[in-house]
This record gives structure tokens, C-alpha cells and sequence, in this order.
């Protein structure tokens, strides 16, 4: 079985988030393609009441869409969402020919040697790195080929959207139809999320 992985906080999900996923599965024709919420994203400060709310709108965000699936791995494992263990726990659920690929943006990617067992991550994941800026620099990671980190890069043409920005506009009552989903918006407003 060829797998992907987009693994994130998704705090919330957008539309950006969904486009991303749906290029790469339809260049690559992955046979499985795992949304992987985070229960405990170990890089950034989260308010665990929304962790139920945020794998609550993965799944909206996704819907019916047959090439996707939503994983709650991290949620029953609990505790920190560590990549690493989540990467090991699926190499045991799923017959993976090669190496699990994993999606990530360049903003996280560049700070890859501070993850949680870095050293062996990666040698078990390929990366596919989603280039988010304009005039992106390529070859400043060619250090990490040299580490043994397996990557490529995909540069993508679409507008941008930042969930830090998603959630400054919900705070401040400001349209948000263009950043996500119709059943995510409603979920948000339903439940009064990111107000405060």
C-alpha cells in the first residue's frame, strides 16, 4: 500500500489544507491518504478543550470525499502526538510498500531536526514539502539530503491562508466563507469557537 500523511494541529482546517491534499493525491494516487489531526502538538501551545472540536471539523472539512480518510490515532494514543510514534504505529496497522510519505509545509519542515526522534523519523518517512512562499530557496536545504532526510518539494500555486489568521478574523466577527468549508464555518459559529 502506497500512504500519505497530513498530519497537523488543523486549528481549524481550511480550504488551503484541502487543496494541498488533493494535488498531491491526484499527482501521486496514493492509495491511502490519512488526515492525522493532532491531539497534542508538542511544537505549539493549543487549548486541549479544542482538540475534540478540531478532529470535529477534519472530518466536516472532509465530508464524503472517498480519497480521504480522517485517523484518530493520536487521539487514542493520547498524550503528546509525537510524529514519530504515530509513523511507527501505522508501519503496524497497514501493509506500506516503501516508506510512508508525509506532508508538510515548508514552515514546519525547516524546523524537522527539532522534532521528537528526528534521527530515526527519518529514515522511515519520505517528505513531500509544500513550498508556501514565493522566491523559495530550494537549495538552503540541501544540507538536510546530506543528513539523510528524504524529501521533495512541491511548489504550489494557490492563495494562501493562514489558520492564525482564520482565527483573528472569527475573533473579530469578520467573514470567513473564503477559508473554509460551509460545514466547518457552521461548526465554528455553532459552538462560538476562537471568540476569546
Amino acid at each position: 500500500m502506497n500512504l500519505c500523511v497530513f498530519q497537523g494541529t488543523f486549528n481549524p482546517i481550511h480550504k488551503a489544507h484541502l487543496r494541498v491534499a488533493d494535488f498531491v493525491m491526484r499527482k501521486y494516487d496514493f492509495d491511502k491518504f490519512l488526515f492525522i489531526p493532532a491531539y497534542n502538538p508538542p511544537h505549539k501551545d493549543v487549548n486541549p478543550e479544542l482538540s475534540r472540536h478540531r478532529m470535529n471539523m477534519v472530518k466536516l472539512a472532509v465530508g464524503n470525499n472517498t480519497k480521504f480518510e480522517v485517523s484518530d490515532i493520536e487521539y487514542t494514543r493520547g498524550g503528546k502526538s509525537y510524529t514519530y510514534l504515530t509513523i511507527c504505529e501505522l508501519y503496524k496497522l497497514y501493509d506500506v510498500s516503501g516508506k510512508i510519505h508525509f506532508l508538510i509545509g515548508t514552515d514546519a519542515f525547516q524546523h524537522i531536526e527539532s522534532w521528537y526522534e528526528s534521527e530515526n523519523l527519518k529514515k522511515i518517512v519520505k517528505f513531500i514539502v509544500f513550498v508556501r512562499e514565493d522566491n523559495f530557496d530550494i537549495s538552503k536545504y540541501d544540507y538536510l539530503k546530506e543528513k539523510g532526510y528524504d524529501f521533495q518539494f512541491e511548489p504550489l500555486t494557490y492563495d494562501d491562508i493562514s489558520s492564525t489568521e482564520l482565527r483573528e478574523r472569527c475573533k473579530n466577527n469578520l467573514d470567513i466563507d473564503n477559508y473554509v468549508t460551509k460545514e466547518v464555518k457552521e461548526y465554528i459559529y455553532k459552538n462560538g469557537l476562537y471568540k476569546d
